[in-house]
């Protein structure tokens, strides 16, 4: 009779380590979820090449300003 309380708490025992490592698998793959979604954001190359055009479009009007600067002190008027 006392060996019935001790299977009774093996088995909890067991259903408890069984969650606590199905509770760790599924953190993992959250996590390892989370990293790939920041890496995926933070790709330089796909970021680029899907906003190209804002940053083209900013880098040639600096680049026009600088050479009519330029131009502008070599010019004589």
């Amino acid at each position: 009779m006392s060996r019935d309380p001790v299977n009774s708490l093996e088995l909890r025992a067991l259903e408890q380590r069984n969650r606590l490592h199905q509770t760790a698998v599924e953190l993992k793959s959250e996590i390892q979820t989370k990293i790939d979604d920041a890496r995926e954001k933070l790709n330089i190359r796909k970021n680029l090449s899907e906003h190209f055009t804002g940053p083209a479009i900013l880098v040639g009007a600096v680049a026009l300003l600088c050479g009519y600067g330029i131009a502008g002190v070599f010019s004589q008027r």
